[in-house]
């Protein structure tokens, strides 16, 4: 038994349920079930999401609203179960949800957890008695609750926080695009220099990035949407109305303001988990590009002496706790742990979607952590790339133009006009000697000056095709 603090055993009452009586925290909305799990599994102190949590309570209203519609379930139970989901709902109560994820692959520990404190506080808020079984689970089965609250869970997250997120950081970029449209800078592939770009050009690439994220989310949504509930036990919706999905879908969107629908096929709910894997894919896709995008910004804010110096990040904190002065690229390194993160939940959850043996999924509470982590932990790095790396970072223009100007590579403008091997002669001696290659052009060509100034003007060298005089 715990010790309180003051070294006295901690209050307990006698709960029972099937398979006997324990003891429960006294002041505890839950019951024998939600106890017995809390004792099984002490393994990461992790509990359920509380995303997940107040999904779980939307479906349990939800579920609460199709039973009377269908007259189930008496007004008065109906209002009472409503009256404590939305408590929860509203972010109260999350403490009685303490169990952890590692636990009962189909979550019915957590369902039986929800059951128990709805039935209590619904009995504490109202009078009104309820059974966490008979009531609260009427016509479901944790086999079919635990997908849709991870489904709805999701889909509330991709509206509410990611998509708005990436929507902003888009529009960020495209901002800083039209400001920096006039900025020519050396272009590099394979870490070397390469032929001019604009700033805006490589800006661009990153915005389709972040779009073509929001495209691809927005494809798996419409089946992060539909639910497979009423399948109950193994789907053929044993102990449950056949019209009862569809009225919970229903009841969904009707509360949440998003187009719930039933699944075609509730076997496949309760059997896989394809489309949550489906939707980590795409945010492993979205962890790569804001991958990438944070390492672009780090390598152009290096140095800011000994490295490329073509930006400055806005200076949002100490880099060091022994070299004064120093700044270091925070957000940029932050966003790429994330990414890191997104993409090893990947695989956690690509070897959960992958643990469906015949009629059930039995890795339904891990699949439900990682996805919302991802989802979350997206949504919250995109913001914070937008409004402080993105949206406030300078342009050290000296320093762009200054490897401009001796950049060997824009002799590429001279190939259709002096061949490939003088091109390359040019550019070999250019590296050696340090010269400007507009100087080295004229040693070894007999073009004049102004022809090769504009060949070579990196401006025009950004529109692409055959360089023209």
């Amino acid at each position: 038994m715990p010790m309180s603090v003051n070294n006295k055993p901690p209050q307990t009452r006698i709960e029972k349920d099937s398979m006997g009586s324990l003891e429960v925290p006294i002041d505890a909305l839950y019951g024998a079930q939600t106890q017995r799990a809390i004792n099984n599994f002490p393994i990461s102190g992790i509990p359920m999401p509380q995303a997940f949590i107040k999904a779980l309570c939307y479906v349990k209203f939800a579920c609460s609203s199709s039973n009377n519609e269908l007259g189930l379930l008496s007004n008065e139970k109906a209002a009472a179960i409503q009256t404590a989901a939305k408590e929860v709902i509203q972010g109260h109560y999350l403490e009685q949800f303490p169990i952890d994820v590692f636990q009962t692959g189909s979550g019915t520990s957590t369902n039986m957890n929800a059951n128990e404190v709805l039935a209590s506080l619904a009995k504490q808020l109202t009078g009104v008695e309820i059974h966490p079984n008979d009531d609260i689970n009427m016509s479901q089965s944790s086999n079919d609750v635990i997908p849709t609250a991870i489904h709805v869970a999701a889909a509330i997250a991709l509206e509410e926080a990611l998509l708005p997120a990436l929507q902003h950081l888009a529009v960020t970029i495209e901002d800083r695009e039209n400001e920096l449209s006039h900025i020519i800078k050396t272009g590099r592939t394979h870490l070397m220099d390469a032929m001019p770009i604009k700033m805006s050009q490589e800006l661009s690439s990153w915005r389709v990035q972040i779009t073509d994220n929001i495209s691809r989310l927005s494809e798996t949504r419409k089946r992060i949407q539909r639910l497979p509930q009423g399948g109950t036990a193994v789907g053929t919706g044993i102990n449950a109305d056949p019209e009862f999905g569809r009225l919970v879908s229903a009841n969904l969107a009707t509360i949440t303001a998003i187009k719930f629908e039933p699944m075609e096929n509730l076997f496949v709910g309760l059997s896989s988990q394809d489309t949550a894997l489906e939707l980590s894919g795409q945010l492993n896709v979205l962890a790569a590009s804001l991958m990438k995008i944070s390492n672009d910004l780090r390598w152009m804010n290096s140095g800011p002496l000994a490295g490329l110096g073509e930006i400055q990040l806005p200076a949002l904190q100490p880099g060091s706790s022994i070299m004064p002065g120093k700044v270091n690229p925070v957000i940029p390194e932050a966003v790429a742990m994330v990414a890191a993160q997104i993409m090893g939940n990947h695989t956690a959850i690509t070897v959960g979607a992958q643990s469906g043996t015949f009629q059930l999924n039995v890795m339904l509470p891990m699949i439900a952590l990682n996805l919302l982590q991802s989802i979350e932990i997206a949504a919250n790095a995109s913001v914070q790339l937008a409004d402080l790396a993105i949206k406030g970072f300078t342009v050290n223009q000296t320093n762009l133009q200054k490897t401009l100007d001796v950049n060997p590579i824009l002799v590429t403008a001279l190939n259709t006009v002096v061949g490939y091997e003088k091109g390359a002669a040019i550019a070999k001696e250019a590296y050696r000697s340090g010269k400007p290659v507009l100087d080295v052009a004229l040693e070894m060509t007999d073009l004049d000056e102004a022809t090769l100034k504009q060949y070579l003007d990196p401006a025009l060298l950004t529109e692409g095709g055959n360089p023209k005089i």
